[in-house]
């Protein structure tokens, strides 16, 4: 007799181990579930200068090994990627069947976008940040997200276990996406089924500010006040303060939960092309020609305005427990801490924006790739750099 327990958990884990069945998540999300656009704008597409380099033999020495840029690309699995410098596109490649125009997975890259515009409303004076959440989700209050502030949303500053049990990184996040999306639901589910319903069930474990730990409700929570506070839809706020104004040349995407509501921590698509016009933006200091779009002030201090309390290292989600913790953590942005001011937006599977304003680099790479303890994790931060100091090099 078939054990349907089992193909509950296979379907669960599948996903991480088979790039195949990523890809076809990754590429074609708003034709498995529902979707909202965030509209390009009316304006025309700015263009994106070309100005190739050749890459292709460069040597990339990563932990001791030699890589070249292809065999790069086959360990993540990559499915586009796409490299300015000072403005101009030198390398812009696609496989798999994607496509310049395809819109693509951005995973929890996309909380970096959340924060973004979190940061802003806050400059603006429109949202404070040392309110708890509650102020602006009252059916949040007593829950370990309602209590904790924007703040210690911004900084994943939040000690939680859910619906009573003892928290466990990879657990919680197979939990979230059986929330936002049924055909990943086990054998037997019967928990949250909107993004709502699944906060609701977060208890505090600790105080929050009392340390780092990576975790979607978070941003979600951060999500809904900021639809709260500015009465418009992620997707129609991400349009308006962002979207329309960077010269995209596609709509992008939201995944939508049960009620409707967009998955904010990571089901945002767009194309390589228009992530990366975001990159370069923010390496203009928030500027787009002669207009600005997000604030210099939030654009110039994301590796430097760190608040006190969280100016810890971090280790990256998916690091071995054993490795050191040598990243920081602002504003749900990455921060590396090399000797250029890079940050970058990071997501499952290799998506990855990097953004190096010491190196007048940006980098988008959007991947399938497996995760797995037999898999090591392609190390995207270090070739990104390799690049950035070799075109600084033979400019």
């Amino acid at each position: 007799m078939t054990d349907l327990t089992r193909l509950g958990d296979l379907s669960w884990t599948r996903g991480y181990t088979d790039p195949v069945w990523i890809r076809r998540f990754t590429s074609a999300g708003r034709e498995l579930t529902p979707s909202r656009r965030v509209w390009r704008g009316s304006e025309p597409a700015r263009p994106l200068p070309a100005r190739p380099a050749e890459l292709d033999a460069l040597d990339i020495e990563l932990s001791g090994t030699m890589f070249k840029l292809e065999e790069l690309f086959a360990a993540a699995q990559t499915d586009a990627f796409l490299v300015m410098h000072r403005g101009a596109v030198v390398h812009e490649t696609y496989r798999h069947g994607t496509e310049a125009h395809t819109p693509h997975f951005n995973a929890s890259a996309a909380k970096s976008y959340i924060g973004l515009m979190a940061a802003t409303l806050a400059h603006q004076g429109h949202l404070d940040r040392s309110a708890p959440a509650s102020v602006h989700i009252p059916e949040l209050a007593g829950t370990a997200f309602g209590d904790a502030t924007i703040e210690d949303l911004l900084h994943m500053g939040t000690q939680v276990s859910y619906a009573g049990r003892p928290f466990d990184k990879a657990i919680e996040a197979q939990r979230y996406f059986a929330v936002i999306a049924p055909q990943l639901r086990p054998f037997g589910y019967n928990g949250p089924t909107t993004i709502r319903e699944h906060l609701l069930t977060a208890r505090a474990t600790g105080r929050p500010g009392s340390g780092f730990r990576y975790e979607n409700g978070n941003v979600e929570t951060l999500a809904e006040v900021l639809r709260r506070v500015t009465g418009l839809t992620t997707s129609a706020l991400l349009s308006e303060m962002i979207w329309s104004k960077i010269g995209a040349e596609e709509d992008a995407y939201y995944i939508l939960d049960g009620d409707g509501v967009e998955a904010a921590c990571g089901g945002f698509s767009a194309t390589a092309r228009d992530v990366a016009r975001l990159g370069e933006m923010l390496r203009c200091g928030g500027a787009v020609g002669d207009r600005q779009v997000v604030p210099e002030e939030v654009a110039t201090t994301i590796t430097s305005g760190v608040p006190d309390g969280y100016a810890r290292r971090v280790r990256f989600p998916a690091a071995p427990p054993e490795s050191p913790a040598t990243l920081s953590y602002h504003d749900l942005w990455w921060i590396p801490n090399d000797p250029y001011g890079s940050y970058l937006a990071s997501g499952i599977h290799g998506q990855r924006l990097f953004v190096s304003p010491g190196l007048d680099l940006v980098a988008v790479h959007f991947g399938s790739q497996v995760i797995s303890p037999d898999v090591p994790a392609a190390p995207l931060v270090q070739a990104f750099l390799r690049i950035g100091a070799h075109l600084e090099s033979t400019r």
